[in-house]
Protein backbone atom coordinates (compact mmCIF):
# COMPACT_ATOMS: atom_id res chain seq x y z
CA UNK A 1 0.00 0.00 0.00
CA UNK A 2 1.41 3.38 -0.96
CA UNK A 3 1.47 6.36 1.38
CA UNK A 4 -1.19 7.94 -0.83
CA UNK A 5 -3.67 5.32 0.35
CA UNK A 6 -2.99 5.71 4.07
CA UNK A 7 -4.49 8.36 6.34
CA UNK A 8 -3.51 8.87 9.95
CA UNK A 9 -4.56 11.46 12.49
CA UNK A 10 -2.80 11.51 15.84
CA UNK A 11 -3.63 13.15 19.14
CA UNK A 12 -0.72 14.73 21.03
CA UNK A 13 1.35 12.46 23.30
CA UNK A 14 0.60 14.59 26.36
CA UNK A 15 -2.97 13.24 26.43
CA UNK A 16 -1.79 9.78 27.52
CA UNK A 17 0.34 11.36 30.25
CA UNK A 18 -2.24 13.81 31.59
CA UNK A 19 -5.71 12.33 31.14
CA UNK A 20 -7.06 9.76 33.61
CA UNK A 21 -9.28 7.49 31.55
CA UNK A 22 -10.31 5.53 34.66
CA UNK A 23 -11.91 8.57 36.31
CA UNK A 24 -15.70 8.87 36.29
CA UNK A 25 -17.17 12.27 35.40
CA UNK A 26 -20.55 12.47 37.08
CA UNK A 27 -21.95 15.85 36.02
CA UNK A 28 -21.85 18.44 33.25
CA UNK A 29 -19.42 20.67 35.16
CA UNK A 30 -16.79 17.93 35.54
CA UNK A 31 -17.22 16.83 31.92
CA UNK A 32 -16.92 20.39 30.64
CA UNK A 33 -13.98 20.98 32.95
CA UNK A 34 -12.17 18.18 31.15
CA UNK A 35 -13.04 19.53 27.67
CA UNK A 36 -11.88 23.03 28.63
CA UNK A 37 -8.74 21.63 30.26
CA UNK A 38 -7.92 19.79 27.04
CA UNK A 39 -8.35 22.99 25.03
CA UNK A 40 -6.19 24.97 27.47
CA UNK A 41 -3.37 22.38 27.45
CA UNK A 42 -3.47 22.22 23.66
CA UNK A 43 -2.82 25.98 23.56
CA UNK A 44 -0.26 25.96 26.38
CA UNK A 45 1.73 23.15 24.77
CA UNK A 46 1.34 24.62 21.27
CA UNK A 47 -0.01 21.32 19.96
CA UNK A 48 -3.09 22.70 18.20
CA UNK A 49 -5.99 25.10 18.39
CA UNK A 50 -8.08 26.17 21.42
CA UNK A 51 -10.74 23.47 21.25
CA UNK A 52 -11.25 20.37 23.37
CA UNK A 53 -13.92 17.66 23.41
CA UNK A 54 -14.67 14.47 25.30
CA UNK A 55 -17.19 11.65 24.93
CA UNK A 56 -18.69 9.99 27.99
CA UNK A 57 -20.88 6.98 28.58
CA UNK A 58 -24.15 7.33 30.51
CA UNK A 59 -22.42 6.36 33.75
CA UNK A 60 -19.80 9.11 33.37
CA UNK A 61 -17.04 6.84 32.06
CA UNK A 62 -14.63 8.65 29.77
CA UNK A 63 -14.73 6.99 26.35
CA UNK A 64 -12.53 9.30 24.24
CA UNK A 65 -11.07 12.78 24.00
CA UNK A 66 -10.10 15.09 21.19
CA UNK A 67 -8.27 18.35 20.68
CA UNK A 68 -7.95 20.51 17.60
CA UNK A 69 -5.12 19.24 15.38
CA UNK A 70 -5.91 21.02 12.09
CA UNK A 71 -2.57 22.78 11.59
CA UNK A 72 -0.21 20.14 13.05
CA UNK A 73 -1.88 17.41 10.95
CA UNK A 74 -2.52 19.56 7.84
CA UNK A 75 -6.11 18.36 7.92
CA UNK A 76 -9.14 20.64 7.90
CA UNK A 77 -11.36 18.01 9.56
CA UNK A 78 -9.09 17.44 12.58
CA UNK A 79 -11.38 19.42 14.89
CA UNK A 80 -11.62 18.43 18.55
CA UNK A 81 -15.09 16.94 18.17
CA UNK A 82 -14.11 14.98 15.07
CA UNK A 83 -11.00 13.63 16.79
CA UNK A 84 -13.13 12.58 19.78
CA UNK A 85 -15.72 10.91 17.52
CA UNK A 86 -13.03 9.00 15.61
CA UNK A 87 -11.29 7.93 18.83
CA UNK A 88 -14.56 6.74 20.38
CA UNK A 89 -15.55 4.89 17.20
CA UNK A 90 -12.17 3.13 17.10
CA UNK A 91 -12.37 2.22 20.78
CA UNK A 92 -15.94 0.90 20.58
CA UNK A 93 -15.55 -0.66 17.13
CA UNK A 94 -18.61 0.96 15.58
CA UNK A 95 -19.27 4.08 13.54
CA UNK A 96 -22.54 4.91 15.33
CA UNK A 97 -21.72 5.02 19.02
CA UNK A 98 -25.22 4.45 20.40
CA UNK A 99 -26.32 1.74 17.96
CA UNK A 100 -26.25 -0.82 20.77
CA UNK A 101 -28.74 1.20 22.86
CA UNK A 102 -26.11 2.73 25.13
CA UNK A 103 -26.20 6.50 25.63
CA UNK A 104 -23.29 8.87 24.95
CA UNK A 105 -22.63 12.51 25.70
CA UNK A 106 -20.26 14.87 23.90
CA UNK A 107 -18.83 17.72 25.98
CA UNK A 108 -17.17 20.35 23.83
CA UNK A 109 -15.40 23.50 24.94
CA UNK A 110 -17.11 25.50 22.19
CA UNK A 111 -20.29 25.22 20.14
CA UNK A 112 -19.67 22.85 17.23
CA UNK A 113 -18.95 24.40 13.84
CA UNK A 114 -21.13 23.43 10.90
CA UNK A 115 -19.01 20.33 10.14
CA UNK A 116 -18.95 19.03 13.72
CA UNK A 117 -22.65 19.83 14.11
CA UNK A 118 -23.48 17.53 11.18
CA UNK A 119 -21.20 14.80 12.44
CA UNK A 120 -22.90 14.91 15.85
CA UNK A 121 -26.07 13.22 14.70
CA UNK A 122 -24.31 10.67 12.52
CA UNK A 123 -21.80 9.73 15.23
CA UNK A 124 -24.58 8.64 17.57
CA UNK A 125 -24.53 10.90 20.60
CA UNK A 126 -27.55 11.49 22.82
CA UNK A 127 -26.53 14.72 24.55
CA UNK A 128 -24.35 17.69 23.62
CA UNK A 129 -22.90 19.89 26.37
CA UNK A 130 -21.36 23.16 25.18
CA UNK A 131 -19.06 25.70 26.87
CA UNK A 132 -18.42 28.79 24.73
CA UNK A 133 -20.94 29.91 22.14
CA UNK A 134 -20.12 30.34 18.45
CA UNK A 135 -20.32 34.11 18.89
CA UNK A 136 -17.68 33.87 21.64
CA UNK A 137 -15.37 31.95 19.32
CA UNK A 138 -15.80 34.47 16.51
CA UNK A 139 -15.44 37.45 18.89
CA UNK A 140 -12.21 36.16 20.45
CA UNK A 141 -10.55 34.58 17.40
CA UNK A 142 -10.56 34.67 13.63
CA UNK A 143 -12.28 31.28 13.29
CA UNK A 144 -15.32 31.11 11.02
CA UNK A 145 -17.71 28.57 12.52
CA UNK A 146 -19.76 28.26 9.33
CA UNK A 147 -23.51 28.35 8.80
CA UNK A 148 -25.94 26.43 11.00
CA UNK A 149 -29.71 26.05 10.63
CA UNK A 150 -31.59 28.89 12.35
CA UNK A 151 -33.02 26.36 14.82
CA UNK A 152 -29.93 24.17 15.15
CA UNK A 153 -30.82 23.15 18.71
CA UNK A 154 -34.32 22.14 17.59
CA UNK A 155 -32.89 20.11 14.71
CA UNK A 156 -30.67 18.20 17.14
CA UNK A 157 -33.67 17.71 19.42
CA UNK A 158 -35.66 16.20 16.53
CA UNK A 159 -32.86 13.63 16.25
CA UNK A 160 -32.98 12.79 19.95
CA UNK A 161 -29.95 14.86 20.98
CA UNK A 162 -30.41 16.97 24.12
CA UNK A 163 -28.44 20.25 24.11
CA UNK A 164 -27.15 22.05 27.21
CA UNK A 165 -25.33 25.33 26.58
CA UNK A 166 -23.18 27.79 28.51
CA UNK A 167 -21.68 25.20 30.88
CA UNK A 168 -18.60 26.92 32.35
CA UNK A 169 -18.89 29.45 29.50
CA UNK A 170 -16.61 32.03 31.12
CA UNK A 171 -13.85 29.43 31.61
CA UNK A 172 -14.24 28.32 28.00
CA UNK A 173 -13.97 31.93 26.82
CA UNK A 174 -10.74 32.31 28.84
CA UNK A 175 -9.06 29.67 26.66
CA UNK A 176 -9.80 31.76 23.55
CA UNK A 177 -8.42 34.84 25.31
CA UNK A 178 -5.27 32.87 26.17
CA UNK A 179 -4.99 31.73 22.57
CA UNK A 180 -5.51 35.26 21.22
CA UNK A 181 -2.95 36.73 23.61
CA UNK A 182 -0.22 34.18 22.95
CA UNK A 183 2.54 35.65 20.87
CA UNK A 184 2.91 33.87 17.56
CA UNK A 185 -0.20 31.70 17.88
CA UNK A 186 -0.56 30.15 14.45
CA UNK A 187 -3.52 27.77 14.72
Amino acid sequence: MSNHNRLELVLPDWIDDEIDFSRRYIDDASRMGLAIGLARRNVELDSGGPFGAAIFGADGDLIAVGVNRVVPQNCSVAHAEMMAFMSAQARLGRYRLNEDGSRYLLATSAQPCSMCYGASFWAGIDALVIGARAEDVMELSDFDEGPLPADWEGELGKRGIEVRRDVLRDQAREVFELYRNRAGASY
